[in-house]
C-alpha cells in the first residue's frame, strides 16, 4: 500500500505543473475568449432585443394607424349617409310641393271648369226657357190654327 502511496504522490507531484498551466489557461480562455464573448452575445442579444422592441413598436403604430383610418373612413361613410339623406329629404320635401303646387293648380283648373259648366247651364237654361215658350206659343198657334181652319 505504501507503494501505492508513493506512486500516487508521485504522479500528484508532476501532475502539479500541469494542474498550473490548466488554471492559468483557463484564466486566460476566460480573459481572452469568453469575456469578449460574452460581451458580445449580451450587445446580439441586446440588439435582438431593441430590434424586437423596435419592431413591436411599428407593428403598434401601424395597428394605432389602421384604427384611425378605420374611425376616420367610418365618419366619412356616415356624413356620406348622412348627405344622402338630407337630400332625400330635400328631394321628398321637393316632390311634396309641387305635388301641392299640381294639386291647387287641378283644383283651381276644376273649379273653373265647375264654373264654367254652371254659366254654360244656366245659359241652356235661358235657352231652354226662351225656346220652349217661343215653341209652345208655335205649337199652340199652329194647333189653332188647324181647329179654326
Amino acid at each position: 500500500m505504501e507503494q501505492t502511496f508513493q506512486a500516487l504522490e508521485s504522479i500528484l507531484v508532476k501532475a502539479i505543473p500541469s494542474g498550473i498551466l490548466l488554471l492559468l489557461l483557463y484564466f486566460y480562455f476566460k480573459a481572452m475568449l469568453f469575456g469578449p464573448l460574452a460581451k458580445v452575445l449580451a450587445e446580439r442579444d441586446a440588439l435582438t432585443k431593441g430590434a424586437r422592441k423596435a419592431a413591436d413598436q411599428s407593428l403598434a403604430k401601424a395597428e394605432q394607424k389602421a384604427a384611425e383610418y378605420e374611425a376616420k373612413l367610418k365618419d366619412a361613410r356616415a356624413e356620406v349617409y348622412k348627405q344622402q339623406e338630407e337630400t332625400r329629404k330635400q328631394w321628398l320635401a321637393e316632390q311634396t310641393a309641387q305635388l301641392a303646387s299640381a294639386k291647387a293648380i287641378a283644383e283651381a283648373s276644376i273649379q273653373t271648369a265647375k264654373d264654367a259648366i254652371e254659366a254654360d247651364a244656366v245659359v241652356a237654361r235661358q235657352n231652354l226657357s226662351e225656346t220652349s215658350t217661343v215653341l209652345a206659343e208655335q205649337i199652340t198657334n199652329t194647333v189653332l190654327a188647324r181647329r179654326n181652319g
